[in-house]
């Protein structure tokens, strides 16, 4: 499928737009694709179906350009002189069916002078003689820059004295292979065969391998002028075949153009492959970070632990008006603990640029983590303690407690229902019998059994509680280092959506790259084309 050039530039720049507002380029980078010229022939005018095929005579001063168009009208419709500058304005010739209304806005009606014929064997040319790109006027190089991306073929018009004329050589180097050339040696008259013979080599170096120069003079029944077959010329090439190719030809040019700035800009936007490498670029910089801090949070975790052992029971209730109560941060995020994490991000980043990938898509990304890492730190250890604290201890030494706790209950209940069994049957043998009842030393031990049965659990479960501080201590640890994995999860997923916004970009930009290189063969120029020697390739 052929793409058309106007609708690839459109489609370039409106991503380089979005790109460039995404932080994936700047402004520099987007510059030359901004300044691709999407001018045509094609756009000159407007018309339905067909078109005329646009032709042009270009030339310094005194060459005689305005003289060989009067000569093809047949009457004086140029300004034709010797006086610098010769030529200030456009001059079109062109068959009266062509609708010139709406040129360009670059293109003011004011400066160009129209002039029409109704010769139907010259309906499908337009004429145009340009000012003379040497002048001392820079009006006047305006113009024809501004008219040259409308042209089809250019006539490179010289003279014996001038056709070495350094700033016209200049734009047709510049100029070469966007136009169909064409080469009038005037005035020749005056011309020599060893001039014929120079101008032709230097458009040998110019890489024209075979160029078509005509031989005209400005005075009539010169035998070698050859004015009649270069309007030949100009009329064989008016068909819409041909008309075709050069446009296609125009275009494939100015894709090329388009494809060469957008594969420059694609070198700004770094390769997929070195952005695979950010994941572990950044866990290698993390773990550096996370020892660091880990280290930093010693001494405060210890401080809070005791905090929290103290007023374990208020921690439900009124965390920061006890905290406020007692001087003793409720949080272990500090501007110590900040600095070291904007040291970590901004030393990723300058990484990151250092391995040539755009760095403002995820700066706009690590705005937000700045935020939010300290709210990871403050929540999770405060969860953890909390957690710590409501279960403290072990599983082991938990369920010990708990059988200890079983056991403050049940122990002296058995041992009381046993002194109250020892007692009655005591004295329902003592009165069937005459055996003593119980007595003192039964008193005392029965005492005794059933004060040891109820301290023993007692003393075990104060001894063996675990010890807030050790718990409130383990779980802020804890806390820490879920708080550590959870700020380095939410990095990676940055990275991964970074990278998959990357990897986009990249589609897009490859995917006009590839249509930039789309060849319409239907309309390619075939090798025994008579502008095969009118083209550089």
């Amino acid at each position: 499928m052929v793409y058309d050039y106007s609708n690839l530039l459109a489609t370039a720049k409106h991503w380089a737009e979005q790109a460039q507002a995404a932080g994936w380029i700047n402004a520099d980078a987007a510059q030359p694709l901004n300044a691709i010229d999407a001018r045509t022939p094609d756009t000159l005018f407007n018309h339905n179906g067909s078109r005329p095929l646009i032709v042009a005579f270009m030339g310094g001063t005194g060459v005689g350009k305005s003289t060989l168009l009067n000569r093809l009208a047949g009457k004086a419709i140029a300004r034709a002189g010797v006086e610098r500058p010769t030529s200030r304005e456009v001059t079109l010739f062109h068959h009266v069916s062509v609708a010139i209304k709406h040129l360009p806005e670059q293109l003011p009606l004011a400066q160009i002078k129209i002039v029409e014929h109704d010769n139907a064997a010259r309906k499908n040319v337009i004429w145009i003689d340009m000012p003379d790109f040497d002048s001392t006027e820079q009006s006047n190089k305006h113009q024809v820059l501004e008219w040259l991306p409308h042209i089809d073929v250019l006539i490179y018009v010289v003279s014996p004295e001038r056709y070495r004329d350094e700033k016209a050589w200049r734009l047709l180097l510049a100029e070469g292979g966007k136009h169909a050339w064409l080469f009038v040696l005037n005035q020749w008259d005056r011309g020599q065969g060893e001039q014929y013979e120079d101008f032709r080599r230097q458009l040998h170096k110019a890489d024209f391998a075979d160029p078509v120069i005509f031989k005209t003079a400005c005075v009539e029944g010169l035998q070698s002028d050859e004015f009649a077959a270069l309007e030949s010329t100009i009329s064989a090439l008016a068909t819409e075949q041909l008309i075709g190719q050069l446009e296609q030809r125009s275009s494939q040019i100015k894709k090329d153009e388009l494809k060469q700035s957008l594969h420059t800009i694609g070198e700004s936007l770094g390769s997929a492959s070195v952005f695979q490498q950010l994941p572990t670029l950044w866990q290698e910089q993390w773990q550096r970070t996370a020892d660091v801090l880990q280290q930093g949070f010693a001494w405060p975790i210890q401080q809070l632990a005791r905090h929290y052992a103290d007023h374990a029971a208020d921690l439900l209730h009124n965390p920061a008006a006890k905290y406020a109560a007692t001087g003793v941060k409720s949080s272990l995020w500090d501007d110590w603990a900040e600095a070291r994490f904007d040291d970590a991000l901004d030393e990723f980043v300058s990484n990151v640029d250092q391995l040539g990938l755009p760095v403002h898509p995820l700066k706009n990304q690590l705005s937000a983590l700045r935020e939010k890492a300290p709210k990871i730190i403050q929540a999770q250890s405060e969860l953890a303690a909390r957690q710590a604290l409501a279960n403290p201890g072990n599983a082991l030494q938990r369920g010990f407690l708990k059988f200890m706790r079983l056991c403050e209950i049940i122990l002296p209940l058995a041992a009381i229902c046993w002194v109250g069994y020892q007692v009655f049957m005591g004295y329902y043998t003592s009165s069937t019998s005459n055996v003593n009842y119980l007595g003192v030393d039964f008193a005392v031990h029965s005492s005794l059994l059933i004060a040891i049965t109820w301290l023993t659990p007692f003393f075990i479960l104060k001894k063996l509680k675990p010890s807030l501080e050790k718990s409130a201590l383990k779980g802020l640890n804890k806390g820490l280092n879920s708080a550590i994995n959870s700020i380095n999860d939410d990095m990676l997923q940055i990275i991964e959506n970074v990278g998959n916004q990357h990897a986009e970009q990249i589609k897009q930009l490859g995917g006009i790259i590839e249509h930039c290189g789309v060849i319409d063969r239907q309309t390619s120029i075939d090798s025994d084309s008579p502008l095969t020697r009118m083209l550089i390739d």
